[in-house]
């Protein structure tokens, strides 16, 4: 299954999530770097002093914030004190190798400041972090480092929510799938039978019924729908619901939403395109596809088990006969 010559699918878009984590991680770093540093040249002079090490490590836990342990290393990654935390000295800690975990096997920037990539801790099983902090000492010989951990739901930060990227994404199915495509053929399912109604019914309940988003998997004659009424919930759909024009009626009308990406007079055509790709060809077929208004995304999964995340107008502007040179390689 070749990609036409006009695909432009991207399989590895870059993710404004991961955009999100680096402002995260800069807002992270300066929020930390000061205290850790102070904390870092108090210890530098009582470093062959557990006990001090140890008072001043509590000591600059007040000024942490968020932070859930606090622990001095020496050069080989083995602590040289207990771990301090809001309750107390775990002194149990003392001598604990930490070399293999995943913090310390990151390279130290220049600074002397690190802020570890996200892992999963070992006592709480929950996504943590990790700060690690230089030690110098009076002739700048390196001593060792402080550890700072912080519990993920515990950090002082703003998360904003991320948006989700409007390109063009392909993501491969399953290789067993994919390698029986040519020894299958499109079996016509009930809502095949039906489909004029099924699409007449959706087109109504998404231009006057409030409902922004929905799932239709052709094959095993349901759908899947969201409705602004009650966005965190879904309703499923039977093929009895999707023919009968009355399931309209358990709706309140509900005007267009004005911030929809996707185009009230765009809904028919697309849900028409879906019909056409369901019946494009015997063994190369569509097994479900979605809509979100507010997305602006298509989405469609064809029998090869590829799917392809399409914003809505290059969908329309493509045509079905895009799609009938052969479907994108999944």
């Amino acid at each position: 299954m070749d990609t036409p010559d006009t695909a432009e699918p991207d399989d590895t878009p870059e993710s404004s999530w991961q955009a999100g984590i680096a402002r995260q991680r800069e807002a992270l770093k300066q929020l930390l770097s000061a205290p850790l540093t102070r904390i870092a040249t108090v210890c530098s002079h009582r470093w062959e002093e557990r006990d001090a090490l140890e008072s001043a490590l509590i000591e600059g836990m007040r000024n942490l914030p968020g932070c859930k342990f606090l622990y001095a290393l020496g050069t080989d990654a083995i602590q040289i004190t207990g771990t301090v935390s809001r309750e107390g000295v775990i002194h149990a800690d003392f001598g604990r190798d930490r070399s293999r975990r995943p913090y310390m096997r990151e390279v130290v920037p220049s600074d002397g400041f690190l802020l570890s990539q996200a892992y999963i801790s070992q006592r709480a099983k929950r996504p943590s972090l990790t700060a690690i902090q230089l030690v110098r000492g009076p002739l700048w010989q390196v001593l060792g480092f402080i550890g700072a951990d912080f519990d993920l739901r515990d950090l002082p930060i703003s998360r904003e929510l991320y948006d989700e990227p409007r390109k063009w994404r392909q993501i491969r199915g399953d290789p067993a799938i994919r390698g029986a495509v040519f020894h299958q053929t499109r079996s016509e399912s009930a809502l095949d039978a039906q489909l004029d109604t099924v699409l007449s019914v959706l087109t109504e309940l998404m231009c006057e019924h409030g409902v922004y988003h929905v799932m239709l998997h052709f094959s095993s004659s349901r759908a899947v729908i969201w409705s602004i009424d009650d966005p965190l919930r879904y309703r499923l759909l039977d093929l009895d619901a999707l023919t009968d024009p009355d399931i309209c009626l358990a709706y309140p009308t509900r005007p267009y939403p004005a911030d929809a990406l996707v185009g009230k007079a765009q809904i028919s055509p697309i849900l028409d395109n879906l019909r056409a790709l369901r019946f494009m060809d015997e063994m190369l077929y569509l097994r479900s596809g979605t809509l979100n208004i507010f997305n602006g995304i298509v989405g469609l999964t064809f029998s090869c088990d590829g799917s392809h995340y399409v914003p809505a107008d290059e969908f329309l502007a493509k045509g079905v006969g895009f799609w009938v040179k052969g479907v994108p390689s999944s």
